[in-house]
């Protein structure tokens, strides 16, 4: 029998006669930390150094709130702030509180989160989905109005009993955690050679954390805040007040800040850098895209941040970025083209190929060579398209359009009975459907009319000048 008190080890014996081992553990719990280092290979090609991203999407919650909510807990559970049977309550962006339902459930306590209304509702599902009771709160007020998600939680703490209200923006124990877990395993996994540390700001608990430890390892090294306009960090790093001038209402999520949270240490952040919505979101699409990492908002914001601080890198250094969440948290907001389009947060010059049709690409209309040209006609008087593609064993081949077959036919109307292939033109470009409209904006001509290109399901779709425009003019 297993004794699953402890943390078992196994090894399997591969069919190569190889070990592979595996760690069997007891919840949920023991399963956060130790997230991967990756090298980032695209969407930092034009920096001169080594770009490293801290991966905290392996957490179980998918956040690196896991960590610092899993210490608040276990540190109030030590104190007696938190009893068997109790209720934890915490004002939430959304990842910390999933942080909290995991330690809810694994130690039977009852969630309550509440949230502005700006999260995105992925977050809410998701919380809701873990057995939190969610409670949406507005977001624009102040955060002293009774109604604000801070306030809210403080008079649900008053009034229900046996509760524990973590306070994440004023509890140590956030900051301790990225001390105790982060710093040290930045600092191994890069073998003491980070030189920068990059870090979006909200709470306070990571970069004060983590920048403390490897400070303590190597005073060298910079640690750099990216805030959001919006917020009033930056300002309040570099003047020591709260400017009410500086705050306003913002879309990112996950950074930035309307109240100076005790656990930023403005000591241990040596910089901040300012980060657009706009521009903070179009990143964390090009890390999907280019890197395949479905992050968060505050991972594009921090690599966006970073760019921005292009010229004070040097090709010996070594950055590591915090990438905080999932992308997944975002699917309905920045992943959505449809909302990033009515905040205007694509470029007209930006939208891909495929971005151009959205999430449901249209049906290709097509004839095969072996048709016959009354076949062709038919498709596009009946359907009142222009152009049409010709495939041939599901290649394409040729192409047929309006105009072209109006002269063809008015000068040799006894082509009407041949087949499409006797009649059909050079077949229209193929283009990667991740490039942008900008960039294959020159192969539209005269003569090429429209372009192909596959779709997630690897089936051709064809895009046409009028489609652009279209999404020109919208």
């Amino acid at each position: 029998m297993l004794d699953l008190k402890q943390s078992v080890s196994f090894v399997w014996a591969s069919q190569r006669g190889n070990y592979l081992c595996a760690m069997i553990y007891n919840n949920i719990l023991e399963t956060i930390g130790n997230t991967p280092l990756v090298k980032l290979n695209k969407v930092c090609k034009d920096l001169p150094c080594t770009v490293l991203a801290k991966v905290e999407t392996f957490n179980p919650g998918h956040s690196i709130k896991d960590r610092m909510a899993l210490k608040m807990v276990e540190d109030a559970e030590a104190d007696g702030r938190l009893k068997p049977g109790g209720t934890i309550i915490e004002g939430t962006s959304g990842n910390t509180g999933m942080g909290l339902a995991l330690a809810a459930i694994v130690k039977g306590y009852r969630l309550i989160c509440t949230m502005p209304d700006k999260q995105s509702k992925e977050k809410m599902d998701i919380l809701r989905a873990m057995g939190a009771e969610v409670v949406v709160t507005p977001t624009n007020v102040a955060a002293d109005d009774p109604r604000s998600y801070y306030e809210v939680a403080k008079r649900l703490n008053k009034e229900i009993p046996n509760s524990f209200y973590p306070n994440q923006y004023f509890n140590p124990s956030n900051a301790i955690a990225h001390y105790e877990q982060t710093g040290p395993e930045i600092w191994e996994q890069t073998e003491g050679k980070i030189t920068h540390l990059v870090v979006g700001v909200g709470t306070g608990g990571t970069i004060s954390g983590a920048g403390k430890y490897l400070k303590e390892q190597n005073p060298n090294i910079k640690i750099w805040g990216i805030d959001t306009y919006g917020s009033t960090l930056k300002a309040y790093h570099e003047t020591g007040k709260i400017d009410p001038n500086e705050i306003y209402s913002y879309v990112t999520e996950g950074i930035g800040e309307d109240i100076i949270p005790s656990c930023v240490d403005f000591d241990v952040i040596d910089y901040f850098e300012k980060v657009t919505d706009k521009d903070g979101m179009l990143m964390t699409r090009e890390l999907a895209k280019k890197e395949g990492m479905l992050v968060g908002n505050s991972a594009g914001c921090a690599i966006q941040g970073l760019l921005q601080l292009k010229d004070r890198l040097k090709p010996e250094d070594v950055v590591v970025v915090v990438f905080h969440d999932h992308g997944t948290r975002y699917v309905g907001k920045i992943f959505n083209d449809d909302w990033m389009r009515d905040r205007g947060f694509l470029d007209k010059d930006r939208i891909s190929v495929v971005e151009i049709h959205g999430a449901k690409q249209p049906e290709l209309m097509s004839v095969e060579a072996g048709d016959s040209v009354k076949d062709v006609v038919k498709l596009i008087t009946d359907n009142g398209i222009s152009q049409v593609p010709v495939f041939e064993n599901g290649k394409p081949v040729g192409s047929v359009t309006e105009g072209k077959l109006f002269s063809h036919l008015f000068n040799n109307p006894e082509d009407r009975n041949c087949l499409v292939r006797d009649i059909m033109q050079s077949s229209f470009p193929e283009v990667d459907g991740g490039k942008s409209v900008t960039e294959i904006a020159e192969m539209f001509n005269h003569e090429t009319p429209a372009v192909l290109y596959k779709d997630g399901s690897e089936s051709y779709r064809i895009l046409t000048k009028h489609d652009i425009i279209k999404a020109i003019a919208d």
